[in-house]
């Protein structure tokens, strides 16, 4: 019998009001059953919303420090469970162990970096106009927020919002993707064993209404969400009516170059990291490739040899170097964005189905897949596959690749391939995306750097580093007036 899961409400681990509860299986293995998680209704967002409303006030008057204490004895116990949270992620969202292992210890830097921050949560001091004046900044907490996170990284994204906001003395209600929720039972789990007190977090699984009253209800001061356009666009309308913070991180097509003069060690590696590294299922992943002519097929024929050998299977196998699709309709979508390359005239070079075979045949795996001739008017150019497809075509000069790059609705990351400093310069300049690596993967993201993205790829302010932590705070400005008599400077 499958393991049941509670909400995690008040402190108290407890069953959705609703009595309905869902399954999730394991992705590489689906008659392995990972759990049953509660169906909770709006009214279970609304128990949980008033939960941290209770517990706000209190919170909010511990300390910076304080927290950010609470915040390092979590990252104490991420250490000692850094492998069992890795196979929890592998079993339940298919990556392969060490890229589960990288997104614990990704998760585990970003802790230790908000940790860190409760001593360092500043504003600034600055002149006054008026004499014997005193003005300062000062950042305070904006009360229940709501976290909304995807089911493709289950771990470092749940981290990376929650532990800014908690830093920065806000309370919390964090709602998973369906599709990956026992990771983030166990971050629960941890926060609450570091000594995060009762209301201050609380976690709950369960449908769209669920999103709806945690973005709605009056009690609610921000949402962070992660996720697809349709529904980040819809929770910034919900947000815009009510005139509270919002911040969404959306989608990508990322484009990676390469030019003539690249080292083509470094550029095979890296682009067949950023195109079926996490089986491709990242908003950073590299789903264009623009190949300047001289070095084109020198570059396809190694990439191809490459992408040809990858093992696909069980994550938990370490010979396997990509893993399935999360669920079953997320393979279909891939698979008919495969055939409608097909149907549009992009030339299939390699992969193009389901993988089948032996213990394959019992999950949900996609064959690495690489398309050449793809024009920008092709939907597989266009829009966010999110799965190993990579869109390649040719550009005739920098200049020509960087409107190639360019021609997208998305601006989240990009990388190019150059040995020429002028090129990789003048690249970083006129790229229209929030992040770009020069000779390496589109992917990758670290602590202390923001992470976000412009055009319809972001919402808000950016995310991780002390943007981060900004986003969840509230900026005020103080004047101290020592004189004891009445100021006649510039009062406004």
């Amino acid at each position: 019998m499958a393991e049941v899961y509670k909400n995690f409400i008040n402190g108290q681990w407890v069953e959705s009001s609703g009595g309905e509860r869902y399954t999730v299986v394991n992705p590489a293995n689906t008659a392995d059953v990972v759990g049953e998680f509660q169906r909770s209704t709006a009214a279970d967002a609304r128990r949980a919303i008033a939960a941290a409303q209770a517990a706000y006030k209190p919170w909010a008057a511990v300390p910076a420090p304080a927290r950010g204490r609470i915040l390092l004895k979590a990252c104490q116990l991420i250490a000692e469970r850094k492998e069992d949270l890795a196979r929890t992620l592998c079993r339940e969202e298919g990556k392969i162990y060490r890229e589960a292992l990288g997104e614990i210890l990704k998760g585990l830097a970003l802790m230790e970096f908000y940790a860190g921050e409760g001593f360092r949560l500043e504003g600034k001091t600055l002149p006054s106009e008026m004499p014997s004046t005193f003005v300062y900044t000062v950042r305070q907490p904006l009360g229940v927020v709501s976290l909304i996170c995807p089911w493709n990284f289950p771990w470092a994204i749940p981290v990376w919002k929650a532990a800014p906001a908690l830093v920065a003395g806000n309370t919390i209600v964090l709602k998973p993707s369906d599709f990956t929720p026992l990771t983030a039972v166990k971050l629960t789990q941890i926060f609450d064993e570091a000594g995060v007190p009762k209301g201050v977090f609380n976690f709950l699984t369960g449908p769209g209404p669920v999103g709806e009253e945690m973005v709605r209800n009056p009690l609610v001061k921000a949402v962070s969400f992660t996720g697809s356009n349709a529904v980040g666009e819809a929770i910034n309308r919900m947000a815009a009516e009510r005139g509270i913070k919002v911040c969404c991180e959306m989608g990508g097509k990322n484009a990676a170059v390469v030019m003539d003069d690249a080292n083509l060690d470094l550029a095979v590696a890296g682009v067949f990291t950023g195109a079926f590294g996490s089986t491709g299922q990242r908003c950073t992943a590299t789903s264009r490739l623009i190949l300047t002519r001289g070095v084109k097929e020198r570059f396809m024929s190694r990439f191809l040899e490459k992408a040809r050998q990858i093992q696909i299977g069980d994550g938990m196998d370490p010979a396997t170097a990509m893993g399935p699709i999360v669920n079953e309709p997320q393979m279909k979508r891939v698979l008919l964005y495969i055939e409608k390359g097909k149907a549009e005239g992009a030339r299939l070079l390699t992969g193009g189905g389901r993988a089948r075979g032996g213990k394959l045949d019992g999950g949900w795996f996609v064959e690495p897949t690489v398309f050449d001739d793809v024009t920008p008017s092709m939907t597989i150019w266009r829009e966010e596959i999110f799965g190993p497809v990579l869109a390649v075509t040719t550009a005739q000069s920098l200049e020509d690749a960087l409107r190639l790059a360019n021609d997208s609705a998305f601006g989240l990351t990009s990388a190019i391939y150059t040995e020429n400093v002028s090129d990789a310069m003048k690249f970083v300049e006129g790229i229209e995306c929030g992040m770009t690596h020069v000779n390496n993967p589109t992917i990758g993201g670290e602590a202390q750097l923001p992470f976000g993205g412009v055009k319809a790829t972001g919402i808000g302010d950016r995310e991780m580093a002390q943007e981060g932590l900004n986003f969840f705070t509230e900026l005020k400005t103080v004047f101290i007036d020592f004189t004891g008599k009445p100021q006649t400077g510039n009062l406004r």
